[in-house]
């Protein structure tokens, strides 16, 4: 199989899995307890914590172990609400559901939701978020990058609007921590999430970054663990496994976009030069380096995949009971419904070969040419 979905999930890195296994056979210990087997499982908690810390560029006491991004989500939505109790909420269109769901179950219950527009790239206008700031704002939420065309938002823009009017702001980076530098002081934000599988570490597990002195309610009450703010013994293996991910993307980043953007920009031309009008949804520069979303003309995503079982990719629509349902970023970016039927996600990761590319590329021309003829 040739795998080129990688935004979907991506495998553990075997020095993911090293780092992970002892704590999955003879260093089993609960954090909690304070012998020498608890101890080590705490020390290589807290070690993990300062990895995570070190790649978003905070201290480890910002960090919250979580079971992935849609916790760490709906800790910060839900969490901001019942701290304030009443009040708006302000986020976009090509949101995760992840995202979408925790604010429409918020809305449900007697907070303002305000769902803004993107443009034609998917990006949001800075001046959208201007104009929906209220005095009854409690929290603004836009993704870093977008799982499905990769478009990157003008964090600094809405970082800046969140702090001059006082509200909080988060961003979920499950998509860019680990392809791009992710900096929580640079991009000013109050809380961030992200999630382990999305760069070699295991499902599960993810962390959400809360800058010193946010405020929100805590979602599961129990014992004290993660400062009080999450309960529930520590998941250790896995957290470790986070930590070890947070390394290796630390040490992977001064080379990541090139590498990662050569392999995507390689599919691009192949395709280009082989499919006559073929379209790439998304922003051509504000995008991630390894996510490429294109549509084929004049056929759906699903009817060109039927005949390619080894090629690993995601599509832009779904059938369901024998009506496609396009995907809803590309409906709120306004892609037509043709368009939007023959959108195919491609995301490279760091085992992608040029070889894998160039024969993923020979088999969708091999396939479009036999459906043609």
């Amino acid at each position: 199989m040739i795998y080129l979905d990688y935004n979907a999930t991506t495998p553990v890195a075997p020095e993911v899995f090293r780092a992970m296994r002892p704590y999955l056979e003879a260093e089993f210990g609960n954090p909690s307890c304070d012998y020498p087997l608890g101890r080590s499982a705490r020390e290589a908690v807290q070690q993990a914590r300062e990895d995570v810390a070190a790649l978003l560029g905070c201290t480890a006491s910002e960090i919250v172990f979580t079971s992935g991004a849609t916790e760490a989500n709906n800790t910060v939505l839900k969490g901001v609400a019942y701290h304030h109790g009443r009040g708006d909420i302000i986020t976009c269109a090509t949101e995760h559901p992840a995202v979408l769901a925790p604010c429409r179950y918020l809305d449900s219950r007697g907070f303002a939701l305000t769902i803004l527009p993107v443009d034609g790239g998917g990006r949001v206008d800075p001046d959208a978020v201007r104009r929906a700031l209220t005095p009854a704002t409690i929290l603004i939420s836009v993704m870093h990058a977008n799982n499905e065309t990769g478009a990157l938002q003008p964090l600094r823009e809405i970082s800046a609007l969140a702090r001059e009017a006082g509200v909080a702001f988060h961003t979920d980076a499950a998509q860019s921590v680990g392809k791009i530098p992710v900096d929580v002081d640079e991009l000013q934000v109050d809380f961030l999430t992200v999630a382990g599988h999305k760069f070699y570490a295991p499902k599960g597990v993810g962390a959400l970054y809360v800058r010193g002195g946010a405020a929100f309610a805590s979602l599961l009450h129990g014992a004290s663990q993660e400062g009080g703010r999450r309960a529930g013994t520590e998941n250790v293996p896995y957290i470790v496994a986070l930590g070890a991910a947070c390394r290796l993307a630390g040490e992977r980043l001064p080379g990541a976009a090139a590498h990662l953007k050569s392999l995507r920009d390689r599919l691009h031309e192949l395709l280009q030069a082989g499919v006559p009008g073929l379209i790439l949804n998304g922003p051509e520069a504000e995008r991630i380096p390894n996510t490429l979303n294109v549509s084929f003309p004049g056929i759906s995503g699903s009817e060109l995949m039927a005949g390619l079982p080894d090629l690993a990719v995601s599509l832009g629509s779904a059938c369901h009971a024998g009506q496609e349902a396009i995907s809803p970023v590309l409906a709120a970016m306004g892609v037509p419904l043709g368009q939007a039927r023959g959108a195919v996600r491609f995301s490279v990761g760091y085992p992608t070969t040029r070889d894998e590319v160039d024969q993923a590329a020979a088999l969708l021309l091999e396939r479009l040419s036999r459906l043609g003829d």
